[in-house]
């Protein structure tokens, strides 16, 4: 058997699938059109300011550290990974917060001060989440769902498990704080889907951020990638950037490489990491697609769109933590106008990342690092960001200024933001979706894109528009299952 393997795409899905390939034994090479690895895991550097566009959120680091066990190697010779404590601070439009971490028992105080009778119902959600985990996670995670027997056998366990709920009305069947209800809704958002549609499968985010802790890499989430870079490199991985790829060599409906701006290249097998419904509009003839393809390529529903502000200031903003969820005034109906309605409303809810607390080393000294997030309607919309984009954040550091920034206006620099617009020009994601399809019941498991591709035979994909989804962990799995699905070097 030959061993010669492509992987297009630099994402972390993508270097992930790299390193499982090089482990069995294939020569391989790593393409990406951007100018420096990581996908949407840039990073940027304004005169000592460093800007981290995404993710910023390490949860199951356990999903990092297998990539180094490969080879013998361990993560903490690469790059340093540290807890953040809270993992999250809830903002409300009153003026209260809510800081989540720590243990269970800090959890349950904090509840306390909203709606005691609520911490008998956290202590239900987590333990239904832990359920789910056991089964979404723990069992499903890892493992090829393009069978439809495959998914039609998990059918008993998801009844039971009631996943046929949204993560809204799960965690709504536990708590009867509004503040609380919020607050233990909003992750999906993190991964791209509307907690009024998001299967409650995703409320296994709960136990897992529980397990695990959330945590930060010093240097910043580019420093996960130069250390992930440093290690294929060692390992003898091919990487070309720069590198496009203008369509894919097919014959008799089997992969035989790609063609790209800087020439050919020959595989055996192919791994996709590059949005699923771009590859099949634009990379594969309809003619080596599946029915089911063609389907999910045309009707699947995308993610919302992503707004990123990004700043420096230039005095610190010790009151601010970490990771702050900012949160409006509306809910329910501001996701409407986003997801449905697809309309840029005036108020927004927001994710505020201030790397500086944990690594002061992320701008000068005395000023701080930011990057604002506030989920807004995909390119859909129609939306013309090139006018709409700096009133956007105007509106924003006002409302920030307001709220828990004071003088904020005064102390900006370097401030930059990225849109729609910009994620699908330079990531080629349809309609500028921020994570590939949305994680909603009828977009999970078999009816995702399938990991192995829905076409040629060689062809495997992986990233967040596959199984199991988006956000760190998923992309992570998703390599894990195409390992599964692409047997070692003389097999």
């Amino acid at each position: 058997m030959s061993n010669n393997a492509i992987v297009i795409g630099g994402g972390f899905g993508g270097i992930a699938s790299a390193l499982r390939l090089r482990a069995k034994g294939y020569e391989v090479v790593l393409i990406d059109q951007r100018e420096r690895l990581g996908g949407r895991a840039q990073q940027f550097n304004k005169d000592g300011f460093i800007f981290d566009a995404g993710p910023t959120v390490v949860t199951a680091p356990f999903l990092l550290e297998e990539l180094f066990s490969l080879f013998d190697k361990k993560l903490e010779d690469y790059f340093e990974l540290v807890p953040v404590e809270p993992w999250y601070r809830f903002v409300y439009p009153d003026g209260s917060h809510f800081d989540y971490g720590g243990t269970i028992e800090e959890t349950l105080a904090r509840i306390d001060d909203i709606e005691p009778e609520d911490k008998a119902g956290y202590l239900g959600l987590l333990a239904q989440s832990e359920a789910i985990f056991d089964v979404g996670f723990t069992q499903l995670s890892d493992k090829p769902f393009h069978k439809i027997s495959t998914m039609l056998s998990q059918v008993p366990a998801l009844i039971k498990l009631k996943c046929h709920r949204t993560v809204y009305q799960m965690v709504s069947a536990y708590l009867k704080s509004d503040k609380l209800r919020q607050a233990f809704s909003i992750q999906p958002l993190l991964v791209g889907g509307n907690p009024f549609a998001t299967t409650s499968i995703y409320s296994l985010i709960h136990f897992l951020e529980r397990k695990w802790g959330v945590h930060f890499a010093m240097g910043g989430t580019g420093a996960i990638i130069n250390g992930l870079e440093k290690l294929m490199l060692e390992q003898g991985i091919e990487i070309k950037l720069n590198t496009s790829v203008d369509d894919i060599s097919i014959v008799n409906n089997v992969v035989t490489g790609v063609n790209t701006n800087n020439g050919t290249f020959l595989c055996d097998k192919l791994v996709s990491n590059i949005d699923p419904k771009f590859l099949y509009r634009n990379l594969i003839p309809k003619q080596n697609q599946s029915m089911s393809a063609r389907i999910k390529t045309k009707h699947a529903k995308l993610s919302m769109g992503l707004y990123v502000l990004h700043f420096g200031t230039t005095k610190q903003y010790t009151d601010v933590v970490h990771h702050t969820i900012w949160l409006g005034k509306r809910y329910e109906d501001l996701l409407i106008d986003i997801f449905d309605k697809k309309v840029l409303a005036d108020d927004f809810s927001l994710y505020l990342h201030r790397p500086t607390a944990t690594d002061p080393n992320m701008a000068p000294q005395g000023c701080d690092s930011f990057y604002v997030l506030a989920p807004v309607p995909n390119n859909l919309s129609g939306i013309n960001w090139s006018e709409k984009q700096d009133e956007y954040g105007d509106k924003i550091i006002e409302a920030l200024e307001r709220s828990i920034m004071p003088d904020l206006s005064k102390h900006i620099v370097h401030r930059f933001a990225k849109t729609p617009a910009d994620f699908e020009q330079d990531f080629s994601s349809v309609e500028g979706s921020g994570f590939s399809i949305a994680p909603s019941f009828q977009q999970s498991a078999w009816f995702r894109f399938h990991n192995k591709a829905e076409g040629p035979e060689n062809l495997y994909l992986c990233g967040a528009g596959t199984h199991p989804g988006a956000g760190l962990p998923g992309v992570l799995c998703s390599a894990k299952v195409v390992d599964r699905l692409i047997p070692a070097t003389g097999i």
